[in-house]
């Protein structure tokens, strides 16, 4: 059944990928955990493809205790150099200690504005940013509303979160709606 709906092309045949298109990706959220997961999981995407880091998701959930921002910001030198030693996930020292101080300015931006829910939607006036793009080809790698959120986050401490990387978190968080014209899932999020 699922392989008779049109979708966007990036998930390719991939299971997995298909799997992460048709239940996550575009679909607006707003539960701070999870929006905290897809920021790690995109800032250690910098410079790889999104296909190997959803294929060592479940590696990463374990590595950093469920994407807990508390239990990740007092981890501790001993348990980084852990980390970098674990071949599940993604053994770059920079991204790894750079998770450690994002969590820090996430728990910040949790105590300023109630949730982080609160603070990172304000970038698109706390709606799903409606786009209508043929083809994959059409998707633009940042907007204004990335460079602006960009610029923020890096103000508030956090690394790896260039442009770039807030455009995919972005359209990963339903903040912005990139699938298809022809997308059976277009239509979905267009109404929300």
């Amino acid at each position: 059944m699922k392989k008779n709906k049109q979708r966007c092309t990036w998930p390719s045949d991939d299971p997995l990928m298909i799997e992460y298109h048709d239940q996550e990706w575009g679909k607006p959220l707003h539960d701070d955990n999870k929006l905290f997961e897809f920021l790690v999981l995109d800032a250690f995407q910098a410079g790889l493809s999104w296909k190997t880091i959803l294929h060592k998701r479940e590696n990463f959930r374990k590595a950093f205790d469920g994407f807990d921002a508390l239990k990740i910001s007092r981890y501790s030198e001993a348990k980084i150099n852990r980390l970098i030693q674990d071949a599940g996930i993604i053994r770059n020292r920079l991204k790894i200690t750079g998770t450690v101080k994002n969590a820090k300015s996430f728990l910040a931006i949790q105590k300023e504005f109630g949730s982080f829910d609160h603070y990172i939607w304000q970038f698109t006036q706390y709606k799903t940013k409606q786009n209508s793009f043929p083809s994959m080809s059409n998707v633009p790698a940042t907007s204004k509303e990335s460079d602006a959120m960009s610029k923020d986050l890096k103000k508030r401490g956090f690394t790896f979160v260039g442009s770039t990387i807030c455009y995919a978190f972005m359209q990963a968080a339903g903040m912005v709606n990139d699938h298809t014209l022809n997308c059976f899932l277009h239509k979905t999020y267009s109404k929300k």
